[in-house]
């Protein structure tokens, strides 16, 4: 996965001992079946991969963990990434399709040279 990746939250689940913290740390949260946009990924010290989403912004935290202030990223394993192409990738498939089809006639066909 990388970020502009269109992925799908595949697990949404909190476990219970780690609700109140969760809480604490994301105002939003993920929804399961959800699609979403991956806008940066972050390796976290090595800790746990997690994502940060076009579709969500939370404010920024300290973390212990990783002794830093960041805004808390969703762990990877969270998503699944979506393999079909975005509306733009499409309308440039069909652009360079076109462009491909179209042929250049002659200028004597034109009618310019005798």
């Amino acid at each position: 996965m990388k970020p502009g990746d269109k992925v799908i939250c595949i697990n949404a689940t909190i476990d219970p001992e780690k609700a109140e913290e969760i809480r604490k740390d994301f105002e939003i949260w993920v929804t399961k079946d959800k699609e979403y946009t991956i806008r940066e990924i972050l390796d976290n010290k090595g800790i746990v991969t997690g994502v940060l989403l076009e579709e969500v912004h939370n404010f920024p935290k300290y973390f212990k963990l990783i002794g830093r202030y960041q805004e808390p990223a969703f762990a990877i394993w969270r998503f699944r990434k979506l393999n079909y192409a975005t509306k733009t990738e499409t309308v440039e498939e069909e652009h360079e399709l076109v462009e491909v089809g179209v042929q250049k006639q002659p200028e004597k066909e034109k009618g310019f040279l005798k």
